[in-house]
């Protein structure tokens, strides 16, 4: 199973976080927005624990990012 680099981006009290998770591939290719996956798909919600209240963005990392 192929996966894919998300950057999740949390607020904590004005202080933001990041951190990189790699999420199957054929789950987020099902849903338009990766909030979705990350709230409704067992195969996400049962690897990851994602507190949605401070969750500010979630996006797709390049492959390339970094080069």
């Amino acid at each position: 199973m192929s996966r894919v680099a998300v950057k999740l981006i949390f607020a904590d009290r004005g202080v933001f976080h990041d951190l990189i998770v790699h999420l199957p591939a054929e789950v987020l290719a099902r849903h338009e927005r990766i909030i979705d996956a990350l709230r409704e798909e067992p195969e996400v919600t049962g690897e990851v624990y994602v507190d949605l209240r401070r969750l500010v963005a979630a996006h797709v990392v390049s492959e390339n990012a970094g080069k």
